[in-house]
């Protein structure tokens, strides 16, 4: 089974997440457990663990980790991407939640629906780094890339 069934974020140094973000990252974990793709590739002739996985995501040194191991807790993979290429999608993607937070309560349904199609497409665009990043570290499919995304964006800034 190549999937995520355990997911664990390690955010012991960043500020509490606001109320927004907190319920996004409840939604997100809840989805990717429920459905995931995520298969670790044979790298260099190692022997790779078959899953399911427990993921643990963390930001140590300015750089995003992923801590993967087995259901039975034995180190599958660790991998360390840059934040740099995910800073501008995770701000922009930030700017667009709070004006779509803000637009909820007071805009009409369809300026509504209009900010909410923006958020979607940056959400879209975060997915894809992500997956690029991971390429021949982790292979993953969209809606698993995006609810990663998700949870890079609650590490990334803290909430």
């Amino acid at each position: 089974m190549s999937r995520i069934t355990h997911i664990e974020l390690d955010d012991r140094n960043l500020p509490a997440p606001t109320p927004e973000i907190e319920q996004e990252r409840k939604v997100a974990i809840f989805d990717l457990l429920e459905e995931n793709s995520f298969t670790l590739p044979k790298r260099d002739d190692r022997v790779v663990p078959d899953g399911p996985y427990r993921l643990q995501l963390s930001i140590r040194d300015k750089r995003l980790v992923f801590d993967v191991s087995t259901e039975d807790h034995q180190k599958a993979a660790e991998f360390h991407l840059s934040l740099g290429p995910f800073r501008q999608v995770v701000k922009d993607y930030f700017q667009i939640c709070e004006s779509y937070f803000n637009a909820v309560k007071t805009l009409p349904p369809s300026q509504i629906e209009t900010i909410d199609m923006a958020r979607r497409g940056i959400h879209n665009e975060g997915s894809r780094v992500l997956q690029e990043r991971l390429e021949g570290k982790a292979e993953i499919d969209t809606d698993t890339a995006r609810r990663l995304f998700t949870l890079i964006c609650v590490l990334h800034f803290g909430g």
